[in-house]
């Protein structure tokens, strides 16, 4: 066994087990894709430590237990349409490509889509796009999404992009962010008529997403 399978091993046996993620199709993905890939080389030796790591300027690859949490939030159908907002280097979306049907995920970082575009293509993944458009706009071209996945904090969800989801259709999102210290609070929310209704699950240190800061309009 190599060095970094045993590292993923042990994320699924004393990272993501211990904190209630039991969706044997997560613990499966997470503990089959290469996580080291989707960072650069002089992080790999940190690819699966339980802390974002900085994979572009400002933006960071998801800690592994938030993530996990917040894909099982999602409870993910093996037809369901999923928007991914924040590709960065893919791996999130890769996770999620192997549970659902088609995915649509958006960066707006040119490099990060191409870096995201060779990892899942190179890995067989055939059921993820990887788009470029700004974040806070999500991706109209494909909704509506039966799923979204916000792959960093965000101080609320857009209206733009709660108008892209299916009636019943459900988002998960850090809101809030670690600031200063602040921590953020994962919610799971889902597409009613007068917009989305959500409710908090657990607390998380995520980094933020950039783009959103100046979103003028907003779902509460």
């Amino acid at each position: 066994m190599s060095d970094f399978e045993s590292a993923r091993r042990n994320m699924v046996d004393c990272q993501l087990r211990p904190t209630k993620v039991t969706d044997i199709r997560i613990l499966d993905a997470m503990g089959t894709l290469p996580r080291e890939m989707f960072v650069d080389k002089s992080r790999q030796g940190i690819a699966y430590v339980d802390e974002d790591i900085e994979i572009a300027p400002g933006r960071h690859m998801m800690e592994p237990v938030v993530l996990a949490r917040l894909v099982q939030a999602l409870d993910i159908g093996a037809t369901d349409s999923v928007l991914v907002i924040g590709a960065g280097t893919g791996y999130d979306a890769a996770v999620i490509g192997t549970l659902a049907g088609p995915v649509v995920a958006v960066e707006a970082d040119p490099q990060l889509v191409e870096t995201a575009s060779m990892l899942i293509n190179h890995l067989g993944i055939d059921n993820v796009a990887v788009v470029e458009a700004p974040l806070a706009d999500g991706y109209a071209g494909q909704a509506p999404y039966d799923l979204v996945f916000v792959g960093g904090a965000v101080p609320e969800i857009p209206a733009i992009i709660a108008d892209q989801v299916a009636p019943g259709g459900r988002v998960v999102a850090v809101i809030g962010g670690a600031e200063n210290g602040v921590l953020g609070r994962a919610s799971v929310m889902t597409k009613i008529e007068q917009g989305l209704s959500g409710r908090q699950i657990f607390d998380a240190g995520t980094r933020p997403l950039p783009g959103f800061e100046a979103a003028a309009e907003f779902v509460f």
